[in-house]
Parts: C-alpha cells; sequence; structure tokens
C-alpha cells in the first residue's frame, strides 16, 4: 500500500502553500479549496490532505461560529468522494468530533502528541485506531509545534515510539527545512522512522520531482505508506496523474 496525498492547505479559506511553514512566506494559489480538491480528484487522487493552518497558528479559535477553512473543508468533503485527512489546530476531542463529523476520515494530532498525549489516548478509544495519526514535524529531529513555531526538547524518534506504545498506528513525517522549498524529500529519514518506531509513516515536505516519488517508493518495504504533496503539484514539478501511475507499477 501506498498512497499520494495532495495538499490543501488552508488559510482564511483560501488555498496557499508556505515555505518552511512561515506565515509570513505565503502564495495563495485559489480562493475556491473545493475547485482545487476537485481537480485533484479528477486526476486520481484517492486521498486528500487539507491543513488548517489559521488554527495550527492559533489564529483563529475553534467556538460557535464556523470559521472560514472549517466552511471550506465541509465543502470539500461534501463535493468530493475521496476519504479526507486532516490536521491543524485541533485540542480537543470535541474539535476532532467536530471536523469527523463533517466528513473527514482521519485527523492528524500534532501539538497535542507533545502536550497532552493522554489526549491522543482517549481520541483512539473514542474514534479508533484509523482515524487517528499523529504529526511528527521535526526541526533538526526535534519535534516542532504550534504551526511549527515552536521547537520541543523531545526528539522525533521518542514521540515516534511513545505514540506507537499509546496504540497508534499512522503519522505524517514532516522534514521541516524541506517543506515547500523543492529540495528532495527525506525518504531515508521517513524509512528510519518507520523501523524505529513501528508506525506507518506518510513522508511530507520537499518533494521536488519524480525521482522523490521513486525514492519513497524504494523505501515502501520498510514502513513509508504515502507522501503528501503540495509544491511541486501547485508548480507543475509533479504531475499527479504520472506519479499515480508510478505508484501502480511499482504495487499493482
Amino acid at each position: 500500500m501506498f498512497d499520494i496525498y495532495p495538499a490543501i492547505d488552508l488559510r482564511r479559506g483560501k488555498c496557499v502553500r508556505l515555505r518552511q511553514g512561515d506565515p509570513h512566506a505565503e502564495t495563495v494559489y485559489g480562493d475556491d479549496p473545493v475547485v482545487i480538491a476537485r481537480e485533484w480528484v479528477a486526476q486520481g487522487a484517492t486521498w486528500l490532505h487539507v491543513v488548517n493552518l489559521d488554527g495550527a497558528f492559533g489564529e483563529h479559535a475553534q467556538g460557535a461560529t464556523i470559521s472560514p477553512n472549517l466552511q471550506a473543508l465541509a465543502a470539500i468533503c461534501d463535493h468530493v468522494q475521496v476519504p479526507v485527512q486532516f490536521g491543524g489546530g485541533l485540542r480537543t476531542l470535541a474539535d476532532i468530533q467536530r471536523v469527523l463529523d463533517l466528513g473527514v476520515t482521519r485527523v492528524v494530532l500534532g501539538t497535542v502528541a507533545v502536550t497532552r498525549p493522554d489526549l491522543v489516548r482517549d481520541a483512539l478509544r473514542r474514534f479508533g485506531v484509523d482515524r487517528i495519526a499523529v504529526g511528527l514535524d521535526a526541526r533538526d529531529g526535534r519535534v516542532a509545534t504550534h504551526g511549527w513555531l515552536q521547537v520541543s526538547d523531545v526528539s522525533v524518534v521518542a514521540l515516534g515510539r511513545a505514540m506507537y506504545e499509546a496504540g497508534v498506528r499512522w503519522a505524517v513525517y514532516t522534514d521541516i527545512q524541506r517543506d515547500g522549498m523543492l529540495t528532495g524529500v527525506d525518504a531515508e529519514g521517513a524509512a528510519l522512522l518507520a523501523q524505529q518506531t513501528g508506525l506507518r509513516v506518510i513522508a511530507s515536505g520537499g518533494v521536488a520531482g519524480m525521482a522523490d516519488i521513486d525514492a519513497l517508493l524504494a523505501v515502501a518495504p520498510r514502513g513509508v505508506v504515502g507522501v503528501i504533496i503540495g509544491q511541486a503539484l501547485y508548480t507543475g514539478r509533479v504531475d499527479l496523474r504520472a506519479a499515480l501511475s508510478r505508484v501502480h507499477e511499482a504495487m499493482p
């Protein structure tokens, strides 16, 4: 099994991309995320990866009034027929329940995996193993939190092992310094993380071309089960149909 997840990063209801997660290094790729979601599905995507950047940065509290990003998420879930993986700003069980009710298939928990591992365990019990993933976002081997604005003292491997022991089986691994930079994905790092933790690892950050897809497929037997692609798709460096074809050839 190996899946490609086109990324749809939401900021104030628009589809954007950031460089290295920097909120001040933003490129807007579309005002209507549903149009973009439909395009990736039309090209063959079997998953979408949606991120609430406002929630990750703590710029919009999730209160009684639904935020522009959650409105966009709900519209995406309503208009596409593929599963959606979603993360960003999920801090409580109620937050998780809310987005699952909107139609999300799997949530990615990042900051709370460090600050509230008990919440991750509660989420696993309440929602099931296949609906919960952890975000292992690395800067120099240490876990970054709060929209990557803070770096903890916890190593990515240590957190991954702790999450596996807690019952987590899915993880999204991002090398922050590569994210949005088109410098090449950390395929070996993703494979080592999978081997050292037992987690099924989805790689993210730095995909620049088809060579990265090939590198990830080469390490798939070591526990790398997918890749999230953003900037390379939006700039045309990777053709989604061709990438999916490569996956099908490697894993018929």
